[in-house]
């Protein structure tokens, strides 16, 4: 079985996030980017199935030559190869079809993709790329076995869960839960010696148009000083909750 897991350039939820040219562009500068977490679970299951039944695994992103270290921390924690097609990544269309082209000469049967970034939460690659591609799909994804070329996969819904039944080839949105988070991999140093040389090929974009454009980003409005009420508006205010909008 060959298995290709899309990878996201995320910025670290820890970074202080700023934005330039009139706030149309986000300011890398200073941030520390990781692997997207969802594509971290998918990650850690793939090398799963790798490990048990003998798949091979690789790693791809759509991004420019600086989202390489994410590549490399991908391969040091035990995947095959890692590919990265040299375009930045404007709008999720456009990374589908990119990452489509991919699938197609690889001749993968498994590709596992995080339901969403963390940076954007468009929720939309996964499925984009399945309806590309002709495979099945399955998002919300918190489980997944694979027997000869049949799957199954639990995955999340309103109020509950689903467990469902399908073929190769797939695509999977995956999540927390896919694996649990005390199985994620941190790469020692025999994994990160052993990923200098794992091949990692560039290949060049295919000129997808994009769809949508960001036009201007905006941070949460700050929160508000803590006002205190003293103790006489407080009973108006038990008051009027009680007798006019009659909360008990």
């Amino acid at each position: 079985m060959k298995i290709l897991v899309c990878i996201s350039h995320v910025p670290d939820t820890t970074s202080k996030i700023n934005f330039t040219d009139g706030d149309s562009k986000f300011d890398t500068n200073g941030v520390q980017f990781v692997i997207n977490p969802n594509d971290e679970f998918g990650l850690t299951r793939a090398m799963w199935f790798k490990e048990k039944q003998g798949a091979s695994v690789d790693v791809v992103n759509v991004g420019g030559v600086e989202t390489e270290p994410t590549l490399r921390k991908a391969l040091a924690i035990g995947a095959d190869a890692a590919i990265r097609v040299n375009a930045e990544a404007k709008d999720g269309f456009q990374v589908a079809k990119e990452l489509a082209k991919v699938v197609q000469d690889g001749g993968y049967d498994l590709v596992i993709a995080g339901r969403e970034s963390i940076d954007y939460n468009g929720a939309m690659v996964p499925g984009m790329l399945s309806e590309l591609i002709g495979a099945n799909f399955v998002t919300n994804c918190i489980s997944l076995d694979i027997e000869g070329t049949n799957a199954t996969a639990i995955r999340e819904i309103d109020g509950g869960k689903e467990t469902v039944t399908t073929s190769l080839p797939l695509v999977i949105g995956g999540q927390k839960g896919l694996v649990e988070e005390s199985d994620l991999r941190i790469p020692n140093m025999r994994g990160i010696m052993m990923a200098r040389k794992k091949p990692l090929t560039t290949v060049e974009a295919t000129d997808a148009e994009t769809e949508t454009a960001s036009v201007e980003f905006k941070k949460p409005a700050p929160k508000g000083a803590v006002t205190l009420v003293d103790a006489v508006n407080l009973d108006e205010l038990i008051n009027l909750l009680h007798n006019e909008a009659k909360v008990i």
